[in-house]
């Protein structure tokens, strides 16, 4: 991760996305780099979860020592877009709060896409584009969800096809260069070591690659559950398989087991890509001594570079890795 300047997360509806956004954040900070997570349709989840709240559309807040925060909604974006990547045309707040320019926006498909990651690339610009603003070292985005990610990137490269010359096109093509450079941005997938995610995992693997010729950085399988049993205490435990306690733990093996099964799967498919793994927590709410107890386990691989480099595996704290 060291070096890029984007990192867009993603994942199946209710995997962990912002948790996992928000640990790689922290990470960051930790390692001295000055860094914004950006959440977008106005979600606060992430500052919520770091103990913060979201301010305002785009203005910067700081629920983690050393970390920003910023929140996009659609009339935000289209206001600083038009500030400040097309400048001069219109009076950009004038523009922007006009119900005819706001329903035009409203009825383009993919239009609110290019506005969200048009900010997006601008936080990630140095210097900024908007005037007196601090660069960052990086931008975390904690991305729409895996079924809506592709559109979310493709949008530039669309625009830039209908717009062919102009402001716009160069806007677009910029923007479409630092997604596509491997160098600049990683997109990472969070999945859980279940059929469903895992799945819709690797269907996205394969549209961002035929669509936009992204390929996955990485891929963070959340929540696994691994077994503390020997055979020799399953053996045991078949002895008095109808004790309560004994059926909780075969259940939680037999889990263990077909998380295991999930995550094997998606090793096998995905053919040696990085796929880095974090344990379940057994907490009732993640906050920020859980966020930054991820945070710990993403550090050491981290400082080889794990995310990114496809085949590497290693061990943490005895989850596979």
């Amino acid at each position: 991760m060291t070096g890029r300047r984007l990192i867009v997360v993603t994942g199946k509806g209710g995997v962990g996305k912002s948790t996992v956004a928000a640990a790689l954040a922290v990470a960051a900070v930790r390692r001295g780099q000055r860094t914004v997570v950006v959440e977008v349709a106005a979600s606060d989840d992430v500052a919520r979860a770091l103990g913060g709240s979201a301010g305002d559309s785009l203005r910067e807040t700081e629920p983690y020592p050393g970390m920003r925060h910023v929140t996009i909604d659609r009339r935000a974006a289209m206001e600083a877009y038009l500030h400040d990547e097309v400048p001069g045309v219109v009076p950009a707040a004038l523009l922007a709060r006009s119900r005819a320019f706001e329903l035009f926006v409203a009825a383009t498909p993919g239009m609110s896409d290019l506005l969200t990651i048009g900010k997006v690339w601008e936080l990630a610009q140095r210097p900024r584009h908007t005037r007196g603003a601090s660069p960052y070292d990086l931008v975390v985005l904690d991305a729409p969800a895996s079924g809506n990610v592709a559109g979310l990137l493709a949008a530039p490269r669309t625009f830039r096809s209908i717009a062919r010359v102009g402001p716009i096109a160069n806007q677009c093509a910029a923007i479409d260069r630092t997604l596509t450079d491997a160098g600049a941005t990683q997109v990472v997938a969070v999945a859980t070591p279940e059929q469903m995610p895992v799945t819709e995992t690797l269907g996205l693997r394969g549209a961002l690659s035929r669509r936009l010729g992204i390929e996955l950085a990485g891929v963070v399988i959340n929540r696994l559950v691994s077994s503390p049993f020997t055979a020799k205490d399953l053996t045991a435990m078949a002895v008095a398989a109808n004790d309560p306690a004994v059926s909780s733990a075969q259940w939680l093996h037999g889990r263990a087991r077909a998380h295991h099964s999930q995550l094997s799967r998606l090793r096998t498919e995905l053919r040696g890509e990085t796929v880095v793994t974090l344990p379940f927590l057994f907490k009732g709410e993640i906050g920020r001594a859980e966020i930054e107890h991820l945070a710990g386990l993403l550090e050491r691989l981290e400082r080889d570079d794990h995310v990114g480099r496809a085949g590497r595996q290693q061990r943490v704290e005895g989850f596979e890795r």
